[in-house]
């Protein structure tokens, strides 16, 4: 008489060749739900074991909208197994239509609570492939995004005659609503802008972009810089709702380097600082709101002298708003790091400030985009007449 196990709760004995048979199904049914990584396979492969294997009348996900044989729904006689994920949550629910409804044997009924847990498992770890090759997707398109957008940062910086011209720009994620430009204009002047579009990430990406095409368009044109501001104000406005929830804050600057003569707007971003020998420190305030805040905003000019040794330093809030704790880096911190730095080009400036910046932050990870423009006139430059 061949060996047996009582199952646990029932009449009915399992001999040992049953019970070698049984698993050697199961493992062969685990093998076939394993083999694909796409969702509705899994599923579809649990259903066509349960109906040609166990020769169930039919088998259902109806979440999924999948039925293999007879519809369970329409046979009065529905038994269900959850396929639950590794944290609890519900990915689906097996449903069964047993031949005749009739009850399930122990067999039967253990043989699909191992086939639900194993659908499960497949299920979970398709479900992970297909997020990971989304991720996978997302993350090709932004680095790509990211090369393009720092492709569009000046590629080469003009060479001005007694001065030094420097930039620095880095994104908090791939890509970032921070913009510069730098633009020579046929008049000999260099126009110069430094922007922050409202938020951060991809949003804020394609409308520093949108601003960008917009600038140069308006930037050839030869236009007085307040009549530029004003006209990039009321472009971005007219753009829409969406546009006015991405605002601009910008600080434009034109240079004319034979003169010296600086010409300055700012609309609604942070102060630029000036610093010149023999003078008290200048910062050039916002006379009007960000762009694309209000219709019909007008803005209007500042000029100076930008005599020989001064230094002038526009930024992005990226740069302030720094943080060691609960204490801010701030403008004003910001400032005196600026102006006290020894060096004297634009490039050792914008270093120090960068380095003064991390030793604040002690490491902690950047927070906003960052991006800042030095220019620098040497002391060697001809003195302009008062």
């Amino acid at each position: 008489m061949a060996a047996g196990i009582q199952l646990p709760g029932s009449g009915e004995t399992i001999d040992l060749q049953q019970q070698v048979a049984r698993l050697q199904a199961l493992l062969e049914a685990s093998r076939q739900v394993h083999s694909t990584i796409h969702e509705n396979e899994v599923l579809e492969q649990v259903l066509s074991i349960v109906v040609r294997e166990l020769e169930m009348a039919g088998a259902a996900f109806p979440s999924a909208g999948l039925i293999y044989g007879d519809d369970p729904a329409s046979t009065g006689s529905q038994l269900s197994w959850p396929l639950d994920a590794r944290d609890g949550s519900r990915l689906a629910e097996l449903v069964v239509a047993s031949p005749d409804g009739r009850e399930l044997t122990i067999y039967e009924s253990d043989f699909i609570e191992g086939l639900a847990l194993q659908a499960a498992v497949a299920l979970e770890n398709a479900r992970n492939h297909k997020r990971n090759v989304e991720f996978a997707r997302v993350q090709q398109d932004l680095d790509a995004a990211r090369l393009i957008q720092r492709s569009l940062l000046p590629q080469k910086l003009p060479s001005i005659a007694g001065y030094s011209l420097a930039f620095r720009s880095a994104t908090c994620y791939e890509v970032g609503g921070d913009y510069l430009d730098i633009v020579a204009q046929p008049d000999g002047s260099i126009l110069m802008a430094v922007a922050d579009v409202a938020g951060k990430g991809l949003a804020s990406a394609i409308w520093s972009t949108s601003f960008r095409s917009a600038f140069r368009a308006m930037a050839v044109t030869g236009l007085p810089l307040d009549e530029l501001a004003t006209r990039m104000n009321q472009h971005h406005w007219t753009e829409g709702e969406e546009a006015r929830r991405r605002y601009v804050t910008a600080i434009f600057l034109r240079l004319h380097p034979d003169t010296g003569e600086l010409e300055v707007v700012n609309a609604g971003h942070n102060p630029g600082f000036l610093i010149a020998p023999g003078q008290k420190p200048h910062q050039f305030d916002a006379t009007g709101t960000p762009l694309g805040l209000l219709s019909g905003m007008r803005y209007s000019s500042e000029r100076c002298v930008f005599i020989p040794g001064a230094r002038l330093l526009f930024y992005t809030d990226g740069l302030t708003e720094v943080f060691k704790g609960d204490e801010e880096f701030g403008p004003e911190r910001l400032m005196s790091e600026f102006s006290t730095c020894p060096l004297e080009n634009a490039d050792g400036i914008l270093d120090a400030l960068w380095t003064a910046i991390e030793a604040f932050s002690e490491g902690s990870p950047q927070g906003d985009d960052m991006t800042a423009l030095a220019l620098c006139r040497g002391m060697n430059s001809t003195e302009m007449p008062a």
